[in-house]
């Protein structure tokens, strides 16, 4: 039996904007299995991103239990999940979310530094880079990489904790198609040589194609799982 690394059970999300309630989640319920490669898809305010946000820990369920790792985190407190979220998911954005005035070391760095981490810091955020084929680039600011360039120092920034889960959303949205694949084979080989369970947020089926499951979400609820 494989090993649940997220149980979701009953997740709501709901957001009061003005004298309208809106709900983005509802009651939604969801498993992943250690080592996973699984792609959420959905229409536009499905909620995915929502979703994504609460498997992150970067935002609390109205309502409902989420277990990662066997520990419940739903009820705790922005800076437990900050904790959290440091040591157990690295997360990668589709705008990159980049320092525009450090270098690309320092960006990666930044896990480390919330971990309390001193000693050997620099040379694990150089080995992350390097890793991602960026050896030649450490010391450039973003304004000075590609798109793709900086999407790989995004993906070394959540990696350099050597997370057991990785968290992705929409990675290649604002790349072409021959650069969003490269990150995409990133992403797949960190998977296989790290043992990392992989969930992608994703519109492009190209992407979801090269996911073992795809869960599909609709009005705040899963919709439809299939294995590709």
């Amino acid at each position: 039996m494989p090993e649940t690394v997220i149980h979701a059970e009953g997740l709501t999300k709901v957001y009061q904007m003005g004298d309208v309630e809106v709900r983005a989640l509802r009651g939604l319920t969801m498993d992943v299995f250690r080592g996973e490669v699984v792609a959420i898809m959905g229409p536009s305010g499905s909620g995915k991103s929502t979703l994504m946000n609460i498997l992150g820990c970067l935002d609390h369920p109205t309502d409902g239990s989420y277990l990662l790792d066997g520990e419940e985190v739903a009820p705790l407190r922005d800076d437990q999940l900050a904790e959290i979220r440091n040591r157990k998911v690295g997360f990668i954005f589709q705008s990159f979310n980049l320092l525009g005035r450090q270098t690309a070391l320092s960006n990666v760095e930044l896990p480390l530094r919330y971990a309390g981490l001193t000693e050997g810091r620099r040379e694990k955020a150089r080995q992350a880079l390097i890793a991602v084929g960026l050896e030649t680039r450490i010391n450039h600011k973003p304004t000075e990489l590609s798109g793709g360039q900086q999407q790989r120092v995004a993906v070394a920034r959540a990696i350099v904790n050597n997370p057991a889960i990785i968290m992705a959303d929409e990675p290649t949205g604002n790349l072409d198609s021959k650069v969003g694949q490269e990150i995409m084979d990133l992403l797949l080989s960190l998977n296989r040589e790290r043992g990392a369970t992989l969930i992608i947020v994703t519109h492009d089926p190209r992407v979801a194609a090269q996911c073992g499951r795809v869960i599909r979400i609709s009005d705040g609820v899963v919709d439809t799982e299939t294995n590709e």
